[in-house]
């Protein structure tokens, strides 16, 4: 089977914060690790996203040219991303010669298929700026909800489209000034309201997707899919090939989707045994297609790009799967990478490991519904399943049996019920975790990770090797190797959602490297090794205290008057 999984591309401007993390990248980094592990043939792309207004924005306030701005911060996103593990098969720009190409072909192809309409249109001009102002050079109030910070294309708050000239008070974004003019400009559409009853269609034969999803997609289609503008007044971009166009380039929500095949091209140039990029996305039935985001990117994913897809009448791969995520709040209030607010991935990478926030941040996942962020719920809940339970299990094993039968997998004895029983419920519990990974649950699959790694400890506590090897030393043998292999098979299954620990395990017994392969025979697996060495562990994982709790909250802004999280 062919996995192909895409994450929304993070805006290049500035680091990304934990909702940004949690909404779209580390989601589908773990289905793609999972799937490795079945044994699938995975691509992950993602790529940054360098065009549209806040690249433009974000290198004019830190005062260097845009392209040498926009260099810059992929490196430092590739890098923050690396240290959380995220194993992207591609991480490209948005802004490469190969996303050049195929936007200009696909402008191209929708423009002989009748899709693209050139259009006078009233546009905000600043006299004190002397320009056009697009999008999100616009700052003024939402029109549909009130919100006084609402830019030019979208509003942060309702998550409502919008149009510069739709916002009440507008100003410029560069200058601040509010003696803003319409004037006449030609601007280029894509005509997706010919494309509404085949969208339609298309969305009601996936009712098997988030309610969350659906729900944005089908608001959209009952307000009407409105034609959309294409071409932006902006000198960074996508040039526009088209008489007249000379000064214009492409809308970043055109080029930017049409980056994750760009990317795919630019992975499978360089490495061809990853297949032909085409075979990806062009006629690619054989393909199984994921996307994830959170939810202010659902309309662009359910409308807008299917729409350039298929108005191309041509066998595009259409997304299978989308995962759409609600907002991971920072003590009752929306996370902003605008107003610097929340807990940022580098800040977050220098308070703890990677691991600690992949998990936490898996099993609070906003998925029904917004999930709270607190460093009191982060800290109690890491101590409890990390600390307590997974990293218990594995410290006090591995030193039992190094006093007791040295640093090998012990040999002798035989299993009994108490072994039996348990392989029962561990059967049961993996099929319960892989069948919640791969229907996208992730809160539910954290859920019963967690309870495997309870097992594990639950069964150490019943069999109590201490107790055995006081009379029986064979019956003690049988109940380390078994808790050894058990650990062993937690760092199997714990590999997509905490890779450095379970990588950290597997060394110790000699099996670092590669892609673990998911256990198929759990009873064979906890009888095997006898007679394998291993190598003594450090605790997995610290234990934080009070202290540490006020500390981060008064560092990060945090109130301790966060609104309850109602799946919590």
């Amino acid at each position: 089977m062919r996995i192909l999984i895409t994450s929304a591309l993070p805006y290049i401007n500035g680091i990304k914060h934990l909702g940004n993390l949690v909404g779209s990248l580390l989601p589908a980094d773990v289905l793609a690790r999972f799937q490795r592990q079945r044994g699938h043939d995975v691509l992950y792309i993602c790529a940054t996203d360098e065009h549209g207004t806040p690249a433009e924005l974000a290198a004019l306030d830190a005062g260097v040219p845009v392209a040498e701005y926009c260099l810059a911060q992929h490196e430092i996103q590739r890098s923050i991303y690396e240290a959380f593990s995220i194993s992207f098969d591609e991480f490209g720009r948005s802004s490469s010669a190969d996303n050049h190409q195929l936007t200009q072909a696909f402008y191209h192809r929708l423009d002989d298929c009748g899709m693209i309409e050139e259009r006078t249109v009233q546009q905000l001009y600043s006299p004190a700026d002397g320009r056009f102002l697009p999008d999100r050079y616009v700052i003024g109030t939402c029109p549909h909800c009130g919100y006084t910070g609402a830019r030019g294309d979208q509003c942060e708050s309702c998550t409502s489209v919008i149009d510069p000239t739709e916002l009440i008070e507008p100003r410029s974004a560069i200058s601040g000034s509010g003696d803003l003019e319409i004037r006449s400009t030609r601007h280029l559409y894509l005509r997706q309201s010919l494309l509404e009853g085949e969208i339609g269609r298309w969305i009601d034969q996936h009712d098997d997707w988030p309610v969350l999803v659906t729900s944005i997609a089908r608001k959209w289609l009952t307000e009407g899919v409105r034609d959309r503008s294409i071409t932006r007044d902006l000198s960074w971009g996508i040039p526009v090939d088209r008489p007249g166009f000379e000064n214009k380039v492409f809308y970043v929500w055109f080029d930017a989707p049409i980056a994750y095949i760009a990317t795919t091209k630019t992975l499978t140039d360089r490495d061809p045994s990853r297949g032909d990029w085409k075979s990806w996305w062009y006629d690619a039935d054989d393909v199984t297609y994921y996307q994830f985001m959170a939810k202010d990117n659902v309309p662009f994913h359910t409308i807008t790009f299917p729409a350039t897809l298929l108005g191309t009448g041509e066998p595009w791969k259409l997304v299978d799967e989308l995962k759409g995520f609600n907002w991971l709040t920072f003590y009752g209030g929306k996370f902003s990478t605008s107003q610097q607010r929340g807990i940022f991935m580098d800040a977050a990478l220098r308070e703890f490991p990677s691991d600690y926030w992949r998990y936490w941040l898996l099993a609070n996942a906003p998925e029904s519904s917004d999930s709270v962020f607190t460093f009191a719920r982060f800290v109690e809940q890491t101590n409890k399943d990390l600390a307590h339970t997974l990293g218990n299990f594995v410290n006090r094993t591995i030193r039992f049996c190094a006093q007791h039968f040295g640093q090998q997998i012990p040999s002798g004895g035989t299993m009994t019920d108490v072994e039996r029983e348990m392989i029962a419920s561990l059967e049961a519990l993996v099929s319960e975790y892989r069948e919640h990974m791969e229907k996208l649950e992730f809160r539910k699959a954290m859920a019963a990770l967690r309870s495997i790694w309870v097992l594990g400890n639950g069964y150490l506590t019943t069999a109590a090797p201490w107790t055995a090897i006081k009379s029986d030393r064979e019956r003690a043998a049988a109940i380390v190797r078994t808790a050894l292999n058990f650990i062993r098979l937690c760092a199997l299954l714990s590999w997509p959602v905490i890779p450095d620990a379970s990588e950290t395990i597997l060394a110790a017994f000699g099996a670092a490297g590669g892609v673990p392969l998911w256990p198929e025979d759990l009873g064979a697996a906890l009888t095997e090794g006898a007679g394998e060495p291993f190598e003594l562990l450090p605790p997995l994982f610290e234990v934080s205290d009070h202290d540490r709790v006020e500390e981060l909250t008064l560092r990060y802004g945090g109130s301790d008057e966060a609104e309850p999280d109602a799946q919590l």
